[in-house]
């Protein structure tokens, strides 16, 4: 792991050097590539130096961030266009993208909160760096403040741990099975709220609305799976006390996707609705997680991968209408499909994968999370067909106002799209469709 770990430290003086945008983003390229080829397929921890490792459940987050934090220097053009502080943006993604890696293979549990809360802080500059409106300051607040007000309880949990246990291993706590509830409720807490779980995801819209492409492409493709990542380690050591809070939170999510669904379909503005989108589908995925079955557990793991690809995609794809009309509303971003037709079949390929088509990951993800909550308790079937049938009304409220319709007057410049942006969807939209041939990878790792 630490050669990953070096090899990015290593590009930290070529953010200070001039013109070096793309010499950064082809290195991180070659590092995920390098990564790929370092699968360590296995369920247990393995390639460990000092604290870091790397099992199946890390192996996959931790590519994720490196894909994903690649596409995102790719999508930010802008910033390099307009020379907007490009170094420090390029030093900032770089930072994050050490502490995201360090937190995905930290074997330690004190070493995973220390990064986990310290990936925060890169996140909170991006917002407030290089985001849109002046509301970036409140949005950045919410953010910080939703996040540590219950990870201190946390931090005190993991002490507690220790002061029991004596070690902070994460393969030497699963053999404990602890029953305290204030111990559960300080350890869950800190993910739930970084889900987000309903009651608790007002942080989310408002980051992403605020955010540059590149915050709400990471916001939407790695930090919203930390929570769920967190939680699939603490589990294993929370079964009994598990056994008797979780339906609290199934309940919870259920309830709350299918509200947020609604939400969805009265959203004008691009980003929120994709964003409001992301709630509903973690809601999803903390319910199957919450049953604690095998095949909840393993959706979980998967629509949380399929989710990180499939919604970066959908940002960018705002970010591009954003870049040649200068605005975000439904009502402005209308009949697409007569002014960048090449770009109709990115969002169709795009909303068909965020209403989980075949023959996406998002499918299989799915299919298995409903499977373990139906398994769970058959009364949920009432909730979950109505969070399918909103999931897909929403996509295709997004697809067809957006692309069809009268084109509006106003816009008078004309692109279509770039070879750059189409290869940045091409890169988001084909892991997703071709993980589905290799999906031992998510299913079979426990």
């Amino acid at each position: 792991m630490l050669k990953i770990i070096i090899s990015i430290m290593f590009m930290f003086p070529l953010c200070l050097l001039y013109n070096m945008y793309w010499t950064v983003q082809m290195m991180l390229f070659l590092l995920s590539f390098v990564f790929i080829l370092m699968n360590m397929y296995s369920n247990y921890f393995m390639s460990i130096s000092y604290l870091f490792g790397c099992d199946m459940i890390s192996y996959g987050l931790i590519l994720l961030s490196l894909w994903i934090i690649s596409l995102m220097l790719m999508a930010s053009e802008s910033i390099f266009k307009y020379n907007n502080y490009v170094n420090l943006f390029l030093l900032n993604i770089l930072f994050l993208l050490i502490l995201l890696i360090l937190t995905f293979s930290s074997m330690s549990l004190f070493m995973f909160y220390l990064f986990f809360e310290s990936s925060l802080i890169p996140t909170l500059f991006l917002i407030l760096g290089w985001g849109y409106q002046p509301e970036r300051l409140q949005a950045g607040i919410y953010l910080l403040f939703y996040t540590l007000l219950v990870s201190l309880p946390m931090l005190v949990g993991i002490f507690y741990l220790y002061d029991i246990t004596g070690t902070m291993n994460f393969y030497l706590l699963s053999n404990f099975n602890f029953f305290y509830e204030i111990l559960y409720f300080s350890l869950v807490m800190a993910f739930l709220v970084k889900m987000p779980m309903f009651l608790v995801h007002l942080w989310l819209p408002k980051a992403h609305v605020e955010a540059p492409v590149s915050g709400s492409m990471i916001l939407a493709g790695i930090m919203l799976k930390l929570g769920g990542y967190g939680l699939l380690r603490v589990y294993s050591f929370l079964q009994l006390i598990g056994m008797k809070f979780n339906f609290i939170w199934v309940s919870i999510s259920l309830v709350g996707g299918v509200l947020v669904s609604l939400l969805c379909l009265r959203q004008t503005d691009l980003k929120a609705l994709i964003a409001y989108s992301s709630v509903a589908h973690m809601g999803v995925v903390l319910a199957g997680l919450m049953t604690m079955s095998y095949m909840g557990i393993c959706g979980a793991y998967s629509l949380m991968i399929a989710h990180g690809l499939c919604s970066s995609g959908l940002f960018c794809l705002a970010n591009i209408s954003y870049e040649r009309l200068g605005s975000r509303s439904l009502l402005i971003n209308k009949g697409l499909l007569n002014f960048m037709p090449s770009m109709s079949l990115w969002w169709f390929f795009l909303c068909s994968a965020n209403m989980a088509a075949p023959p996406t990951l998002n499918l299989l993800g799915e299919i298995s999370l409903i499977n373990s909550i139906v398994m769970w308790s058959w009364v949920s079937m009432l909730m979950l067909s109505f969070l399918s049938f909103f999931s897909a009304a929403y996509t295709l409220y997004l697809y067809s106002y957006s692309q069809h319709g009268k084109l509006f007057s106003g816009i008078y410049s004309f692109s279509g799209g770039l070879i750059r942006e189409f290869l940045l969807l091409f890169l988001h939209w084909f892991p997703l469709n071709l993980l589905i041939l290799k999906s031992e990878m998510c299913l079979l790792w426990l």
